[in-house]
């Protein structure tokens, strides 16, 4: 056999057997004198007289984009967090391993929904709320402190009591200024 068989030509030119016995029907194929094809002759032939519209074409490959640097070291770095190997930054993020920072960046997305449902987690402008609320609170209670306890404490130890409420309050103002200092940083 000097050529090329139906299937190995069909091989070859990715299209199915009967595709290629249609086109010997079609007379699209040279074939030798013992029946087989001509494989450059064939391709030229084909080429020429087949339809284009009629030939299937794979579909175009999508082009893909480059990942930002952020997103392969927050994948990175989400594996870490698991424990799990991660690639250095700047080196190729296996499909894998991806996969595995999506589904682990899925659980604790879902985890934390979770909490909030139950009420274990709250907003960060709630939370800011309720801690400026409770401190509020704490420096009123400071603030009137030296007016409850400087005459307990004038009389046990035998000061005047107007002596001793301007001694206590002026330390309690000069801490609560210290404390006002105090930033909280909630990032």
């Amino acid at each position: 056999m000097r050529g090329m068989s139906e299937r190995q030509y069909a091989a070859y030119a990715g299209v199915s057997r009967g595709a290629i016995q249609k086109a010997r029907i079609a007379g699209r194929l040279v074939l030798f004198e013992d029946g087989s094809i001509d494989r450059a002759g064939s391709d030229a032939r084909r080429a020429a007289l087949t339809d284009p519209s009629k030939q299937r074409r794979s579909p175009p490959r999508p082009k893909l984009k480059a990942v930002p640097e952020e997103a392969l070291s927050a994948v990175g770095e989400t594996l870490r967090e698991q424990g799990l190997s991660a690639p250095v930054v700047g080196a190729s993020t296996t499909f894998l391993q991806a996969k595995t920072a999506n589904e682990v960046l899925k659980a604790q997305e879902r985890r934390l929904k979770l909490q909030k449902l139950k009420g274990e987690l709250v907003s960060l402008d709630r939370a800011k709320t309720l801690l400026f609320r409770l401190a509020r609170e704490e420096r009123d209670a400071w603030v009137n402190w030296p007016g409850r306890v400087a005459a307990i404490l004038s009389a046990e130890l035998g000061v005047d009591t107007a002596t001793m409420h301007q001694l206590l309050e002026s330390q309690v103002r000069a801490h609560l200024g210290e404390l006002a200092d105090v930033r909280t940083d909630f990032r």
